[in-house]
């Protein structure tokens, strides 16, 4: 069962029609993804296409000295094979205009896996067989994988031209000095957090298809198609009207998809061939085609009085970015912003560092670089309250921000952060009862039968979580929304049409529900997104219903405001008119005065908006300062675990959260974030890790990747919180990012606490926690 606890929004207006705000209509694409019948990227099909394949580097830093395609290109079925020479515009694209990445290697491998050559063929296994007769003389370089040596001599072990820090961002409030001498106890600990993989089920995939003007049509899954156009324009030597594209069907995403993987390729391709390009990646390949999270390495240092007062903190935090940039600048500003969490402290002292390396590229990933800090700072918590002799959740509370208070950057927190009153309606909420022990799928290791619960032990730990809402730094944050509004079949039917790239986290659904709510009629349908219409921005930052929300609102407000005109010039000088059930209703007097359908007639109305959250600023390049966040939006977690401390097996019994999202958009979707985002940090917390040994990625596969399944998630109960964000549309606060913070946190922190009454003396300080580690600390 899941509890809900109500704040209302006092200019909350209730949801006309069905399926408006506050409700939870199914998704439109629920039934087809759950029978199987989804079309997505991978699915697509033209008759007469030819399959593109990658041909990528077995080395993590090599020289090419030749590249022969000639056997490649005399395989019958294969139409072309492509290398950099090739490419007919800009050879190097990059995320947030970066522009450091080459579209296929020129000269040099930086990371195993980087694209060299590209082939087209009539079927993907010829493609795949002349992929492999491509002949490569390399000279191999001994590769560049440890960051902190990076910090020390960033000229000298230059992974790019530009050097090997791409950002160091500091952080300084008041003199640690003086919090020094403030503080009755210090507690210092290193932290490291392994690479995770975004795991989306559905493989890099999309086609494209040459038109009679000349350009090309894009069918893609990706998260941002104009940022993705502003890419593949240049690269192809292409206008931007020359490029249409839609989006393809995607299966997932978590920031895997807003770096390009096969769109520039499958366009040179076509290009070259005059033909339909389809590609499609396999697992394995799919590993090597998108960046993952930034592993971290972190030293932290906290001072308390005996009170359990935050005095300083001292950090550091070096996040491992690969061969190229990517987002990796904006993920290292996320970091040193929120280090130290939602705490009040009054002397900081931040370095965050983001660094090349012959990794694999890192990149944005659900949480954005604080879900690395949250670790740390979590665990510092717990590590200050077990010096103190301290309740864990007692030390927090003492130290949590509230509305007023100040961030590590300076900025003020302006929304209610009610964190104090929810960890303690955490606390509230039942502790799981014993297991069944008979059952052997109830202990750890499960089914395996590896223990009979001789060594098992539970812990309880907590964690908190705080994230940025949409985008920081100054960026000029936006989305676009058009609504047309016309009579169909005798009922007012909305068309809301935006480039916003549905993922899975169920953004055509808010779409329907704001158009019902605002129109007042039941009948909307949802324009495939494409880049017929203005920009709508990335889906990431958890800010699609924030801004393409606000952008179909916004639109919506308008498209209402011509209808009521209408009405008054039809039955006169009317105050409080209102649409409501497919109504034109007169508040005023009470009555109904038509249907909506009859005052529009033949009326066709549409109306295009761009929606703009308030400004934020850059943070400061010396102390850090700015008001960079538009948001913010805060989860706790109570995570139970039982742990076999003698073969360091551990099974999650209970994962329960309170979060504050300002309003309910979306019940059912809501929980559905809430419960995959907890999930997605529980498999950081245990199990999840790409396996990287001098550069080479050892385990690009599910077999040897693993990710939670359903036997692996425990039962969730949740506090949701309506605590309404005065700046943001309806007072909503973004939902899907925070869980994946603080559960991480969360679960190690309650797997030290089992390994602690066992009597163990060592420390937990990585994540995924591994076997060994809980042996050692128990």
């Amino acid at each position: 069962m899941t509890a809900t606890r109500f704040v209302r929004f006092p200019h909350e207006v209730a949801a006309p029609g069905r399926g408006g705000i506050g409700e939870s209509p199914l998704r439109p694409d629920g039934t087809l993804k759950v029978k199987g019948e989804f079309a997505y990227a991978s699915d697509l099909w033209i008759d007469g296409m030819l399959w593109g394949a990658t041909l990528r580097s077995p080395h993590p830093r090599a020289i090419i000295r030749s590249i022969d395609i000639g056997p490649a290109l005399a395989m019958n079925g294969v139409h072309a094979v492509l290398t950099h020479e090739d490419v007919p515009g800009r050879k190097m694209y990059g995320l947030d205009h970066t522009w450091d990445q080459p579209v296929l290697a020129i000269g040099e491998v930086r990371h195993h896996g980087e694209p060299i050559a590209l082939v087209a063929a009539d079927h993907p296994e010829i493609a795949r067989r002349a992929i492999m007769a491509i002949e490569i003389d390399w000279e191999v370089l001994e590769p560049i994988t440890d960051p902190m040596a990076v910090i020390s001599a960033p000229k000298k072990l230059a992974v790019q031209e530009r050097g090997g820090i791409a950002r160091h961002q500091p952080v300084r409030v008041g003199d640690i000095t003086v919090g020094r001498a403030l503080a009755s106890v210090v507690v210092t600990q290193e932290y490291e957090v392994g690479i995770q993989d975004q795991a989306f089920l559905g493989p890099e995939s999309g086609m494209v298809i040459p038109a009679e003007d000349g350009g090309l049509d894009f069918y893609v899954a990706t998260q941002w198609m104009h940022n993705d156009l502003s890419q593949i324009g240049p690269c192809l030597g292409l206008a931007d009207e020359q490029i249409r594209m839609t989006m393809a069907g995607v299966g997932g995403a978590f920031g895997g998809r807003e770096d390009l993987s096969m769109q520039i390729h499958a366009g040179m391709l076509a290009m070259r061939t005059g033909k339909p390009i389809k590609m499609m990646y396999n697992r394995e390949e799919s590993f090597f085609g998108h960046v993952h999270r930034h592993p971290a390495k972190m030293l932290y240092e906290f001072g308390a009085t005996a009170a359990g007062k935050l005095t300083y903190a001292k950090v550091l935090i070096v996040l491992d970015g690969g061969a190229y940039t990517s987002a990796t600048l904006n993920v290292t500003g996320n970091a040193s912003s929120l280090a130290v969490g939602p705490y009040e402290i009054p002397h900081i002292e931040i370095d965050a560092y983001g660094v090349y390396t012959n990794n694999p590229p890192c990149g944005a990933m659900r949480g954005f670089g604080a879900v690395q800090a949250c670790f740390a700072h979590e665990s510092m918590m717990d590590k200050l309250a077990e010096e103190l002799g301290m309740d864990p959740v007692l030390v927090r509370q003492l130290n949590v921000v509230s509305q007023g208070s100040k961030l590590a950057t300076g900025q003020v927190v302006h929304a209610p952060t009610p964190l104090k009153e929810m960890l303690d309606q955490l606390r509230e909420i039942p502790l799981p009862e014993a297991v069944d022990t008979t059952d052997i799928r109830n202990l750890p290791g499960g089914a395996s039968q590896t223990t009979h619960g001789e060594g098992v032990v539970r812990g309880i730990g907590y964690g908190i979580g705080i994230k940025n809402i949409c985008f920081s730094e100054g960026f000029d944050d936006l989305s676009t929304a058009r609504v047309r509004l016309e009579v169909i079949g005798g009922e007012p039917t909305a068309l809301v049409h935006t480039a916003a790239a549905e993922v899975g986290q169920g953004l055509v659904t808010v779409e329907a529900q704001i158009a019902r709510t605002e129109l007042g009629i039941d009948r909307v349908v949802i324009h495939p997104a494409d880049n017929g219409v203005g920009d709508s921005g990335s889906s990431s930052a958890s800010r699609q219903t924030y801004m393409t929300g606000g952008a179909v609102k916004a639109a919506c407000e308008a498209v209402r405001q011509r209808v009521l005109a209408l009405a008054q010039a039809k039955f006169g000088a009317h105050r409080g008119l209102q649409l409501v059930g497919g109504k034109v209703f007169s508040s005023s007097t009470g009555e109904v005065l038509a249907a909506i359908a009859d005052v529009l007639g033949d009326e066709v109305v549409e109306e295009t908006r761009e929606y703009h959250h308030k400004p934020t600023t850059g943070m400061d390049p010396v102390t850090g300062q700015g008001n960079s966040h538009t948001q913010l939006a805060v989860c706790v977690h109570r995570a139970v675990v039982d742990v076999d401390t003698e073969l360091g097996l551990v099974k999650v019994v209970a994962l329960d959260a309170v979060q504050d999202v300002g309003k309910i958009m979306n019940r059912l979707s809501l929980e559905g974030q809430i419960h995959g985002g907890s999930v997605q940090g529980l498999g950081l917390a245990v199990m999840e890790e790409i396996q990287v040994l001098d550069g080479k990625v050892r385990n690009p596969s599910f077999t040897d990747y693993l990710i939670p399944t359903i036997l692996d998630t425990p039962p969730q109960k949740l506090e949701i919180l309506e605590n309404p964000d005065p700046h943001a549309p309806y007072g909503l606060r973004g939902a899907g990012e925070p869980p994946t913070l603080s559960s991480t946190p969360a679960v190690v922190a309650a797997i030290r606490d089992a390994c602690a009454q066992r009597g163990g003396t060592g420390y937990i300080n990585r994540v995924p926690v591994r076997p060994e580690d809980i042996i050692r600390s128990s």
